[in-house]
C-alpha cells in the first residue's frame, strides 16, 4: 500500500514529494479509528510551521482533509462503528497521509458525514469551512447587517467565507483578481454588494468600500495577505494584486474587526495609532489554531459538524476541480503547493 509523502531540502526552502511505500496498519488502539479513505483534499504544506513545532522527519505525510469509511475502531471508540462515512482533518503529527488507501485517526478529528454529501464535497469543503467559521464566527463575531469585505472571493475558501457570510445576513464586498473572478462573483445568489476588481491595478479598494458604506467603512474585513512596504520593495504582482495595509486600516469603520492572514504582519505606531482611534481589533487567522489547542477540541467537533450540516443543506456550495485519481497526486501537489490554480483539487480513491 503506497501514500504520498514530502521530503524536505536542507536548505529548508524546496520540498520534493514522493510515493513511498507503507506497512500495513496493526491492530485498531484504544480511541483510533481505521478508515478506509474515499477522497482527500490537497492544500498547501506549511513547511515553516512545521519547523517552529520541531517536527523533524526524514518524510512527511501529505494530504489531511479526509473522508471515507470506518474499517475497525479501537475499544475505547464511542462514536463511531464499522462502515460509518466519515469526514475529518488530520493532525498535523498525523503518522499516516491521508493520501493514502488506509489511515489511522483519534476518534477527536473525526464527525459524522451527511449522506447527501458526497465524499468530494466533504474533503473539499471541510478546511475551508473551519477557516471560514474561525475567522467570522470567532475572532470577528459576525452578526446580520454587518458589512463584510472578503478579498479575493473566487478563491476556493473566499467562496466559502462569502457564502457562510450571506447565510448570516451580512453584506457582503469582494475584491476579484482576474475577469473570470469577476465574473464568478457575480454569479452568486444573493448577490455581493459589490465586485472590487483589482486585476488593473487602478482601483482604489479603500475608496470604494467607503463609498459603498456611506463613508462608515466596512465592519469586517477578512483579508487574502496584503502590502507590508512601499512600492519599491514589493512584487510587481504584490503590488498589483493586494491592498497595503493602510488601505486596509483607512476602510474599517468604528469599531470594526481586521482578520489578517498575513503572518509576517508589521504595524508601525501610527497604524496602531489608527486603530485605536477607531477601537478596531485586529485578529490573525491560523489554520492550525484549533490543531495546537486541545483544549478546544469539544468547540471544533462543533464545527466541523455545522460545516458538514450546511454543506448538506446547500449553505455551501465549493469550488472545486474535477477530481483526480491518486496516481496524479504528486504532480498535483507540486502545483498546490506553488499557489497554482483556483479551485480546490481532492484525490478521489
Amino acid at each position: 500500500m503506497k501514500g504520498l509523502y514530502f521530503q524536505q531540502s536542507s536548505t529548508d526552502e524546496e520540498i520534493t514529494f514522493v510515493f513511498q511505500e507503507k506497512e500495513d496498519l496493526p491492530v485498531t488502539e484504544d480511541n483510533f479509528v481505521k478508515l478506509q479513505v474515499k477522497a482527500c483534499a490537497l492544500s498547501q504544506i506549511n513547511t515553516k510551521l512545521l519547523a517552529e513545532m520541531k517536527m523533524k522527519k526524514d518524510l512527511f505525510p501529505v494530504g489531511r482533509e479526509i473522508a471515507g469509511i470506518v474499517l475497525d475502531v479501537g475499544s475505547k471508540v464511542s462514536f463511531f462503528q464499522p462502515d460509518d462515512e466519515v469526514v475529518g482533518i488530520l493532525p498535523l503529527d498525523s503518522e499516516d497521509p491521508g493520501l493514502c488507501e488506509v489511515v489511522r485517526v483519534h476518534e477527536h478529528y473525526l464527525v459524522h458525514k451527511p449522506e447527501k454529501v458526497t465524499w468530494t464535497e466533504a474533503a473539499g469543503s471541510i478546511r475551508d469551512g473551519v477557516r471560514a467559521y474561525t475567522a467570522l464566527h470567532y475572532l470577528s463575531h459576525l452578526s446580520p447587517g454587518k458589512s463584510v469585505l472578503i478579498m479575493d472571493g473566487a478563491s476556493a475558501f473566499g467562496t466559502i467565507a462569502i457564502q457562510l457570510a450571506h447565510h448570516r445576513g451580512a453584506k457582503v464586498i469582494s475584491t476579484a483578481c482576474s475577469l473570470e473572478d469577476k465574473q464568478c462573483l457575480e454569479r452568486f445568489r444573493p448577490p455581493i454588494a459589490r465586485v472590487i476588481d483589482v486585476s488593473n491595478g487602478k482601483v482604489h479598494v479603500a475608496e470604494s468600500c467607503l463609498e459603498e458604506t456611506g463613508g462608515l467603512g466596512v465592519d469586517i474585513v477578512l483579508d487574502a495577505g496584503g502590502r507590508l512596504y512601499s512600492k519599491d520593495d514589493e512584487p510587481a504582482v504584490k503590488l498589483q494584486l493586494l491592498p497595503h495595509k493602510h488601505d486596509i486600516i483607512t476602510l474599517l469603520g468604528v469599531g470594526g474587526h481586521w482578520v489578517t492572514t498575513e503572518e509576517n504582519l508589521q504595524l508601525d505606531p501610527p497604524d496602531s495609532h489608527c486603530l485605536f482611534l477607531k477601537g478596531a481589533t485586529l485578529a490573525f487567522l491560523n489554520d492550525e489554531v484549533w490543531n495546537l489547542s486541545n483544549v478546544q477540541q469539544g468547540k471544533y467537533l462543533c464545527i466541523l459538524k455545522d460545516v458538514m450540516e450546511k454543506l448538506s443543506t446547500g449553505v455551501f456550495r465549493p469550488q472545486l476541480d474535477e477530481p483526480i485519481p491518486l496516481y496524479e497526486a504528486k504532480v498535483s501537489m507540486e502545483a498546490v503547493q506553488k499557489n497554482q490554480g483556483r479551485k480546490k483539487q481532492v484525490v478521489q480513491f
